[in-house]
């Protein structure tokens, strides 16, 4: 069965922005670390947030995380989003849970070329999951043994489900990297739906988010997809 990823926020860091005033101010101040709590506690952040942010003073942003569950991606997408080291992954086994009947992604390019094109990549899905269940019966039936070497018949398109945490920090750099128009389109709609959930309880840790654009001259020079404006609009209904 075909399937579209989703991204949802699922824990976070209580008080995010409050969390990482405290952090920062911890660094200028020579208060007691109880004073500092009431006094952040009493007064916006917001303003205080976006000073580190222009100063890059960014270690402080380690301290809040945010936890997503991502569901009806492709095992290439998880290629792709394990790259980014700082953060921590929980990802459905192909050893331990059977794949007789797996999801799978078609690639948009592909539902483009028509209907007949579509089904010709459904019956591919077919055939590999024929071949899967094939291989688990020549190795003794489903389960744990069998599953482990029946997987490597399966595509990159099987769907796969993972937990996601990141850093305040690393989510700004994945956001930079892969809101990108360049960056691949799964990959880079998972990052648009991770941001429009953080947007919702971390505006003003998250509001100049998103691909490097949104911040001055486009960091892909010639290689720019030259949509700077149209980028800027789609992020300004978010932040709004």
């Amino acid at each position: 069965m075909q399937v579209k990823g989703k991204a949802k926020l699922i824990r976070y860091t209580a008080d995010p922005e409050q969390t990482i005033a405290l952090a920062a101010k911890l660094c200028y101040s020579g208060d007691e670390i109880d004073e500092l709590v009431e006094k952040i506690g009493e007064k916006d952040n917001a303003k205080f947030i976006e000073i580190l942010t222009k100063m890059n003073h960014f270690s402080p942003f380690e301290h809040a995380s945010f936890t997503f569950a991502v569901e009806g991606v492709s095992r290439a997408l998880l290629a792709q989003i394990t790259r980014h080291r700082i953060a921590s992954f929980s990802v459905r086994s192909q050893r331990y849970v059977n794949e007789g009947e797996f999801d799978y992604v078609i690639p948009p390019a592909i539902e483009a070329l028509g209907e007949e094109q579509k089904k010709k990549y459904e019956s591919q899905m077919k055939q590999m999951l024929c071949w899967y269940r094939e291989w688990q019966q020549m190795l003794g039936g489903a389960g744990e043994k069998s599953n482990e070497d029946a997987r490597f018949v399966l595509p990159n398109a099987c769907e796969t489900k993972m937990i996601v945490t990141m850093n305040a920090r690393e989510l700004m750099h994945f956001f930079s990297l892969r809101c990108c128009n360049r960056a691949q389109w799964e990959i880079r709609d998972i990052a648009w739906q991770m941001l429009e959930e953080v947007l919702k309880v971390a505006p003003a840790v998250f509001g100049l988010s998103g691909p490097g654009c949104l911040r001055g001259a486009c960091p892909e020079g010639k290689k720019s997809c030259g949509k700077a404006a149209e980028i800027k609009e789609r992020h300004a209904k978010l932040v709004n």
